[in-house]
């Protein structure tokens, strides 16, 4: 039964406080498991499920396992390469499950773009240049795409402002109701006047509060 973990609510400071040993546990890949190195097993797995924005201990045995097959190098996976995908990943510090899974994908991109980068640098024969030079084009394409979709999800729940005053000017439009304004959308209560139906209706007012 999977259950659900409590994600402790962490100040800035502890969280760049890389002098403390419990902040950060380390993984252990041995040749048929996966271990996490802390003095207490459950509190290192909850500080990794924290660490990699999981929901809960199956999630994050999910996305370790899914980040060792990423880190390999020389098809054999490297402990180093996926310390530094854990680190970064805490840094960025995941919200969700879908920031969670779009994290790990990043810097999942970020280490194939950097294997491509060596690549490139170690090689003279310009077909080679070539088509590594394009591979590295679309990963870094794809990690700028990521970044920018992290930003919308974070952003997607931004509160919208509403305009209570309205000026209108000699021979513009005026809008009768509440007006919401979102980042990209304005929307109105059923009412809108515009060009002479709206014309009509300012007549009217005026007529009404003179009489």
């Amino acid at each position: 039964m999977t259950t659900a973990l409590s994600r402790p609510i962490t100040s800035p400071l502890a969280a760049h406080d890389r002098s403390a040993p419990a902040a950060n546990p380390r993984v252990k890949l041995y040749k048929r498991r996966i271990a996490i190195r802390h003095p207490d097993p459950h509190t290192g797995e909850q500080l990794l499920v924290e660490a990699l924005g999981a929901a809960d201990r199956d999630a994050m045995h999910g996305i370790l396992r899914q980040l060792v097959k990423a880190s390999v190098v020389g098809q054999k996976p490297d402990e180093a390469n996926l310390a530094f995908m854990i680190s970064t990943i805490r840094s960025i510090a995941p919200k969700d499950s879908v920031e969670a899974m779009l994290v790990s994908q990043m810097v999942s991109v970020h280490m194939a773009a950097m294997r491509c980068a060596c690549r490139l640098a170690c090689t003279d024969d310009l077909a080679q240049q070539e088509g590594i030079a394009r591979a590295m084009t679309r990963l870094s394409r794809t990690f700028a795409a990521q970044v920018e979709a992290l930003n919308r999800h974070r952003n997607s729940d931004e509160r919208a402002i509403t305009v209570q005053n309205l000026s209108v000017q000699d021979g513009g439009r005026a809008i009768v109701g509440n007006v919401t304004q979102h980042a990209h959308l304005i929307s109105a209560d059923p009412g809108i006047a515009s060009g002479a139906a709206g014309e009509a209706e300012w007549a009217d007012a005026r007529q009404g509060a003179s009489a």
